[in-house]
């Protein structure tokens, strides 16, 4: 373990882990989306990618540690961050305070299900877990404008989803593995939704009255709290891509 203090190595191996998962199931757009996890301590600091890595290269050691305008704490050349891209980030992190963890993507279907007036429909039992607690944020632009912050954590309120429209697909957990785990299922909900309409067929969905029993029992047996999937997903990755604990 480099210089770091175990609770910070044990975040950051996650955090890599994340990254690495991302890519591993073809949720990553070349150098572009983020995954940030707030660190301990009394000041707020934040970790995110180096940019310019693609996620199948990020460690634990060479995530950077940011302050809550996106600055790098650290100066090294390697460690320049995409400002632009913690705009979303830092809105979420700084006014949720159990947002310990936000993913961003800009997936394929995510961005298709961004695109469709009707937002994310309860096709399945994976997507009907999110029934009721998606939240919505309206495209204005490349996230460059730090006013929008304000905005778009109204929007969010206290859902842990959220799509944004015409862009992509976010999610929050108090750890890294429910962050993870929520954009996993949002991912597999969005894939869904884009396979079942792409042929024209007349789509049948559940009474809203199933779909809200079906979400209530995703909530209460903690599926994205449980911490069986995350251990085995980084089996997975210590089998075929150990060096992220690097």
């Amino acid at each position: 373990m480099p210089n770091f203090m175990p609770q910070e190595w044990e975040i950051r191996c996650d955090l890599a882990a994340a990254y690495r998962l991302i890519s591993h199931f073809g949720m990553d757009d070349l150098i572009s989306t983020h995954l940030s996890a707030r660190l301990p301590g009394a000041e707020p600091r934040f970790l995110l990618n180096p940019y310019g890595l693609m996620f199948d290269e990020i460690t634990a050691s060479s995530l950077v540690a940011v302050d809550p305008e996106g600055h790098a704490i650290e100066r090294e050349d390697e460690s320049k961050i995409n400002n632009a891209g913690f705009t979303i980030h830092s809105a979420v992190h700084m006014n949720r305070d159990d947002a310990h963890c936000v993913i961003h993507t800009h997936t394929l279907a995510g961005m298709a299900v961004a695109a469709q007036g009707q937002g994310l429909l309860p096709l399945n039992q994976k997507s009907m877990c999110f029934f009721g607690g998606v939240a919505y944020h309206e495209y204005e632009g490349v996230a460059l404008d730090l006013s929008e912050r304000d905005r778009l954590v109204l929007d969010l309120g206290k859902k842990d989803v959220m799509i944004l429209k015409h862009h992509g697909l976010l999610t929050i957990g108090r750890t890294v593995s429910e962050a993870f785990l929520n954009m996993y299922l949002l991912e597999q909900s969005c894939r869904i939704q884009i396979a079942a309409t792409q042929g024209g067929q007349q789509i049948v969905l559940p009474s809203e009255g199933v779909a809200a029993h079906t979400a209530s029992q995703f909530h209460e047996h903690g599926y994205n709290r449980s911490p069986r999937p995350w251990a085995a997903l980084k089996r997975r990755l210590d089998r075929i891509s150990p060096d992220y604990a690097s």
